[in-house]
């Protein structure tokens, strides 16, 4: 629809994402039925998701603070690892306010909670931020490339978010461990290839001064009339010397 060309080895990586994210998903664990906004914030402040939550924001701010000021415009992975990052935490949070908004529609108010506007605030401010930051990297870099990517950094930073907070992965077998994993190496591999095979844009003059096309130079003829001469003409045949050498005497 947007007339952006994918070459054939960025389909290859476009596929590579979409099986291995597929894989992830049929080997994920089971989530665990939780009843109350409240099991969700004692999930929320255990040591382990703290440091994640921690970890996840210093190095978003690194991210805008640095990287993006200065390889924002080149290097795709900055706008979409923000986005991923960020996106991490807003699905946890959007999780807590989806239970919520469920628990109070069948009779339960759960709006009484103070943890529920806390995972409001959070919510609405990870989605401005990762709104900003997608918008800007849909900007910048091929639409064809940066929805996959984002795809896969962002499924694996939700997958990763998840594990930490729910724990769901300590009665999974060793098998369902692996594929998860190979299936996690398959989206860094098709990440790969589709960075590694990105068209890049055009190259932007910025010289002002830098001649039109065609060309065209003038040259005075021996009756003092001008002749206009486009850049696929000849030269004059009367072209006469207008300077002499003694001018720069």
């Amino acid at each position: 629809m947007l007339g952006e060309k994918l070459q054939k080895m960025g389909m290859l990586g476009c596929l590579l994402c979409i099986v291995g994210s597929t894989e992830i998903v049929l080997h994920a664990p089971q989530e665990k039925s939780l009843t109350s906004v409240l099991e969700i914030w004692l999930l929320a402040v255990q040591p382990a998701f703290l440091l994640y939550t921690a970890s996840a924001i210093a190095v978003a701010f690194f991210l805008i603070l640095y990287c993006a000021p200065r390889y924002g415009q080149t290097n795709i992975f900055v706008y979409i690892g923000i986005c991923s990052i960020i996106g991490s935490l807003t699905v946890m949070s959007v999780k807590a306010i989806g239970i919520a908004i469920k628990l109070t529609l069948d009779g339960a108010n759960q709006f009484v909670y103070f943890q529920t506007w806390i995972f409001t605030m959070v919510a609405i401010s990870c989605i401005i931020t990762s709104l900003n930051y997608l918008n800007m990297a849909l900007d910048t870099f091929n639409t064809a490339v940066v929805s996959p990517i984002y795809y896969a950094l962002f499924t694996s930073f939700t997958i990763l978010a998840s594990a930490i907070m729910f724990k769901d992965y300590s009665g999974q077998s060793i098998s369902s461990i692996a594929s998860e994993l190979c299936g996690f190496i398959t989206v860094l591999s098709g990440t790969t290839v589709l960075h590694s095979t990105r068209v890049p844009d055009p190259p932007v003059s910025t010289d002002v001064y830098s001649p039109l096309s065609p060309k065209v130079s003038w040259y005075i003829q021996g009756n003092s009339e001008q002749w206009k001469q486009k850049e696929d003409d000849g030269p004059p045949l009367n072209l006469i010397k207008i300077i002499q050498q003694d001018h720069f005497k």
